[in-house]
């Protein structure tokens, strides 16, 4: 699959699989209403004090395993199966995507099922749960840190270039579960439409991105996306992928 061929790019954010039980960071059940992101998510609160960083990551790494993929995560499997070009960008760090069948995915903050080296940059992917060890270590001996992206951080770079090529080549963009308000990745929907894109947003309620989108589905995605996926699929409008 190419990216710069894209003619379908979804964006998924935390509301997919909030769908699945894993809490999100925002609303009345986020993370952080016990917990302050300065004190948990940046790279100096890591040097500060990684094993506190690190139980807490266990902890959602622990809650998150207990999770499966929905119904939405499923549809989004299949049409990758389906469609001919096809880029799934997420925001999520759970990996429920990988879970769920999908293969290319552009994760733009990283995956809390992996963790890099802090000397050698190694990254390795690990799912004990819990760990054995807290703070891990690397074979160098050197401290492990969760592969994602911290406040402070930069987004990965290949990726966003990969997402950036497919938003602007897309003819059909899909916005599930995403608040809209978290930059650069609300940037990519209002690219998509920027760039002649037919937009379809799917959420419980509206959003800032609500003004970008032809079409906006209100309610559950895990029930919404499959249904118009269905009735999508069953026009014949995409060849299967090669």
């Amino acid at each position: 699959m190419s990216e710069e061929l894209a003619e379908v790019v979804v964006l998924t954010g935390a509301g997919i699989s909030a769908e699945s039980g894993v809490p999100t960071f925002r609303g009345a059940a986020g993370l952080w209403r016990t917990y302050r992101p300065e004190d948990l998510a940046t790279l100096d609160a890591f040097r500060r004090d990684p094993t506190l960083v690190w139980e807490w990551y266990d902890w959602r790494r622990g809650l998150i395993a207990r999770c499966a993929p929905n119904a939405a995560h499923r549809t989004l499997a299949e049409m990758e199966q389906t469609i001919e070009n096809f880029v799934l960008i997420t925001q999520n760090v759970d990996g429920l995507h990988q879970r769920a069948g999908s293969r290319h995915v552009l994760e733009l903050h990283g995956n809390l099922w992996r963790m890099r080296c802090t000397m050698e940059g190694i990254v390795v992917e690990d799912y004990r749960v819990p760990l054995p060890s807290i703070p891990p270590r690397c074979e160098c001996g050197a401290l492990m840190r969760p592969d994602v992206v911290w406040f402070g951080e930069s987004l990965p770079a290949e990726v966003m270039s990969a997402a950036y090529a497919a938003v602007q080549r897309c003819r059909l963009m899909l916005v599930v579960g995403t608040s809209g308000v978290v930059y650069p990745a609300a940037a990519l929907p209002q690219l998509a439409h920027q760039c002649g894109a037919y937009v379809v947003e799917f959420n419980v309620e509206r959003t800032p991105l609500s003004l970008y989108a032809d079409e906006v589905i209100l309610g559950p995605a895990a029930v919404e996306l499959p249904r118009w996926w269905a009735a999508l699929i069953s026009s014949g409008k995409f060849s299967t992928a090669s």
